[in-house]
């Protein structure tokens, strides 16, 4: 692609882009001649028989990973590819067919299969020559004709500020699509980084943004660590060139030092694992520039354990653990360092243990755990699946003819449907960076035993929203491992969450949630909602509301308190108990009393209750838990034996507890009105985090009818309990 790329900062695309120390540098392919590869490039192609020598390095590259491979599609493409080019120069000097042979090689290493490499020989041929993507497919099949196309439409718009936006989108859906599109992209953009030198500055800086901003994210999505390291310090270098200096500088000295704590640490591990006839390989591996320069600035000044980590790798699964535990038993371990990735891999397929011990001179050696195979997605990510279509070529669509890659990210699925919901370029660009910059992902639960895929900093809200899309809107609450949580609660890797749903039509979203929203799908559903529905101009109006009191009569005028403070109705009668107007009949061991039911526990059949003496002969009936029978048990006050007689109508007080939702205070007025229950008064108390509290007091026909009204009250959606009003202890 024409972009021209970078100022060579690291020996190989494979390796680290630092100076290791001694003896820990690790094998790798040497950095490709460009200047001997144009040579070879020129005599043109060899013999039909005979591979051209300019691909050698990338057949090489290729063999040690698939040495089965069928290289007849390369030496075809590769043909096609140098006579299309030739004649065309990069602005380094170099003949233009060196940068698709490099870019095919940085694949090569990673483990790209065939057709990837054969389409990436080809990537830019149909944008800078004669060939059609018509004689691609004809000449190299549907698959590569797929890829070439992917990866030309990409190069189809500047990148201008005002284009990124919508390169990036096309860069989305191509990747979503097949993953193999943004792996050539990938190397693509790393090749040209190394060759940055010759731009102007400016240029070089905005090409070097662009990469940290978005394709060095996304190389991290896709778990290409091989490409995402070196990127990072050629941006690095290029974007902040002192700091650069500074740490190339702690690299040299480091390397200079005779002693290494590393290899130390190294050689006693290798002895642990003998003895305990664990087969592995332990190596260095020393960090990049970046994570050199990061460390620096978490720890301050470098030991030379700070510079690398340990890596073993084992052949088995069950080996990692069994490392784990020799390294914990014969060394020191520092428990707080260690991550299980393999038990709960990372959202881009990463999987290794993560430990570190402690070295005789107290230095810390942090040390990485993980099969050959878990190693090998670790540095490739997706490249190292090969071909994702497994499938007959009829399967290979979705149900509206859209090819599908079976192995795309759940990241990616919910960055393909925000994208396509995104109002504009700007807030699909933004969105896309913050989204971007969460590089962790959880994993919740639904009570059905499916899963959602989260970043890290996720709340209910997010959940909502991944879950039901735009119907998340009538989502009035959540339960996270059976409690009742507000949506704004931050979920944590692990947890188990049920999303509470209005049946209302005419739900609707709270301003509010876009503070708790943290992914782009669900700030982009709610920002959609509230631009389609703009809040009303009268300033009275706000989604707060003020306590409320309701009542089905006129406010009676206060009562005195009782001796026992209970300021009980009172009515005569032998044995009946009235509370305006309404009797619940008492059987009390005391001929003529004037039965009381007080009101600070407002008992009902069936409730255990006992009775007190109070001024005038009557007695008050309570709940035996209420406050106040202790009191007066305390103060010598005798009791008098009470029972309920036969059922009638009583007076109780509810509380009920709910979710903040529209219509939901006549949706439960309702309920109660039609349970026969007669709302005598009510309290609704100020939202508070989305919560809101009613309490009712209502005459019921029946105090069997109690548990009926209480259940009713139960099914109105956003109501999460209903409970009869506690007594208060005095002065509470």
């Amino acid at each position: 692609m024409n972009a021209e790329a970078a100022k060579p900062a690291t020996p190989g695309p494979m390796t680290s882009s630092h100076v290791a120390p001694a003896g820990a540098r690790r094998k790798s392919r040497p950095r490709l001649d460009l200047r001997r590869l144009g040579r070879a490039a020129l005599l043109g192609p060899t013999a039909r028989d005979r591979l051209p020598d300019a691909i050698g390095h990338v057949v090489e590259a290729h063999r040690a990973h698939h040495p089965d491979s069928d290289l007849e599609p390369l030496r075809r493409a590769y043909v096609l590819a140098e006579s299309s080019h030739r004649g065309q120069m990069r602005k380094s000097g170099e003949p233009y067919i060196t940068h698709p042979l490099a870019v095919t090689l940085i694949l090569a290493e990673l483990g790209a299969e065939t057709t990837t490499l054969t389409a990436s020989l080809l990537h830019d041929t149909v944008e800078d020559t004669d060939v059609t993507l018509e004689q691609v497919g004809e000449e190299f099949g549907e698959e590569v004709r797929y890829l070439v196309d992917g990866v030309t439409k990409l190069e189809k718009v500047d990148y201008g500020a005002a284009a990124e936006p919508e390169t990036f989108r096309k860069m989305l859906v191509a990747t979503g699509n097949d993953v193999r599109v943004m792996s050539i992209k990938l190397a693509d953009r790393l090749h040209n980084m190394r060759t940055l030198g010759v731009m102007r500055p400016a240029k070089q800086e905005r090409i070097a943004k662009v990469t940290r901003d978005v394709l060095i994210p996304l190389a991290e999505r896709l778990g290409v660590q091989a490409l995402k390291t070196e990127l990072e310090d050629l941006v690095f270098a290029i974007l902040h060139p002192e700091e650069y200096e500074r740490t190339r500088e702690l690299i040299l000295r480091n390397a200079a030092r005779e002693d290494d704590p590393l290899a130390d640490v190294a050689d006693d591990v290798r002895k642990v694992l003998r003895e305990a006839d664990i087969p592995a390989e332990v190596l260095i591996r020393p960090r990049h520039f970046v994570s050199v320069h990061r460390v620096s600035r978490k720890r301050g000044p470098l030991r030379g354990a700070d510079f690398g980590r340990l890596l073993v790798l084992v052949n088995e699964d069950a080996d990692c653990y069994g490392v784990l535990g020799e390294l914990h038993t014969c060394m020191t371990p520092v428990v707080s360092e260690f991550k299980d990735f393999i038990a709960v891999p990372k959202f881009n397929l990463y999987q290794s243990l993560h430990t570190a011990v402690a070295a005789t001179d107290g230095q810390v050696v942090e040390v990485l755990i993980r099969t050959h195979q878990m190693h090998k997605v670790a540095e490739a990510g997706v490249v190292a699946l090969g071909n994702p279509y497994a499938a007959p070529p009829e399967e290979q669509t979705a149900g509206d003819g859209e090819r599908v890659d079976p192995t795309r990210p759940g990241w990616l699925s919910r960055l393909l449907d925000w994208q396509r919901a995104a109002p504009d370029p700007d807030t699909f660009w933004s969105t896309l960076r913050e989204d971007l910059a969460q590089d962790r992902e959880i994993t919740v639960f639904r009570p059905d035993g499916g899963t959602l895929g989260l970043p890290e900093g996720a709340t209910c809200v997010d959940a909502a929203y991944a879950q039901y899309g735009e119907d998340a809107h009538a989502c009035i609450g959540a339960r996270v491992n059976g409690r009742l949580a507000t949506l704004s609660t931050v979920l944590k890797d692990g947890d188990t969450v049920q999303l509470l749903m209005d049946q209302d039509a005419a739900s609707e979203p709270s301003r509010e949630w876009l503070e708790h929203a943290h992914t782009p799908a669900a700030r982009i559903a709610i920002q959609r909602w509230l631009a389609a529905h703009p809040a009303p101009e009268d300033p009275a109006a706000s989604d707060t509301e003020p306590a409320v009191r309701l009542r089905a009569d006129e406010p009676a005028a206060p009562r005195p308190l009782d001796a026992d403070g209970s300021g009980a109705p009172q009515a005569p009668g032998a044995g009946a108990a009235d509370a305006d107007g309404s009797a619940a009949q008492v059987l009390v061991d005391r001929a003529d009393a004037t039965v009381r039911l007080a009101g600070c526990c407002t008992p009902v059949p069936p409730d255990d209750v006992t009775g007190f003496a109070v001024r005038g002969g009557a007695v008050t009936v309570h709940r035996t838990e209420c406050p106040a029978v202790a009191r007066m048990k305390s103060a010598g006050r005798a009791e008098v034996g009470v029972r309920w007689g036969e059922g009638a109508e009583c007076r109780v007080t509810l509380v009920a507890e709910s979710f903040v939702r529209p219509h939901l205070l006549a949706d439960l007025t309702e309920a109660m009105a039609t349970e026969g229950a007669e709302i005598v008064s009510a309290t609704v108390e100020p939202p508070d985090r989305q919560q809101v509290r009613h309490t009712y007091t209502v005459q019921i026909p029946d105090a069997a009818q109690l548990p009926a009204l209480m259940r009713a009250m139960r099914n109105v959606a956003g109501v999460y309990d209903v409970s009869r009003a506690q007594p208060q202890a005095p002065g509470a």
